[in-house]
């Protein structure tokens, strides 16, 4: 059984060797889609009886490793060095530095990587992510899947 749970946060980013716009600071409303797969759990008595796993917990996680640490921060590429020296110039602004350039296609695979671990066979039900879809804008997302 597969279930799906979709959860939007705002970020800032730059792609700085883009020929267009993109290599422009600005920002997206990101919306993240987290596709589990598992069995059904058969279990009277437990909450999560009749689930894969309640959609409730599965935001929790989401929140937690994901969408509060990138949630209105700019996602910053460690060598685009006029950026984070700008940024560090800016008090408690909200940067999260990476090991690769912000594109929706490296950002799918960093956040799937995250949360790969976290929701592993939580309940014993065989539970794994399958797939993370990130949207940049409502027409164009990337999709990390498991191989």
């Amino acid at each position: 059984m597969f279930i799906t749970r979709r959860l939007e946060f705002d970020a800032g980013h730059r792609i700085p060797d883009h020929r267009s716009q993109c290599r422009h600071l600005h920002g997206h409303r990101y919306a993240l889609e987290i596709t589990l797969a598992g069995d059904i759990i058969r279990q009277d008595g437990d909450p999560a009886n009749g689930m894969v796993m309640d959609f409730s917990e599965v935001k929790a996680l989401a929140l937690e490793h994901v969408v509060d640490v990138w949630d209105h921060a700019f996602l910053v590429y460690a060598g685009d060095t006029p950026v984070v020296r700008f940024l560090a110039s800016l008090p408690e602004h909200k940067t999260v530095l990476l090991d690769c350039v912000p594109t929706a296609e490296n950002l799918a695979r960093k956040a799937f990587t995250m949360l790969d671990a976290v929701y592993r066979d939580t309940y014993g039900n065989h539970l794994r992510l399958t797939r993370l879809r990130l949207y940049e804008t409502p027409n164009c997302w990337a999709e990390a899947m498991r191989e």
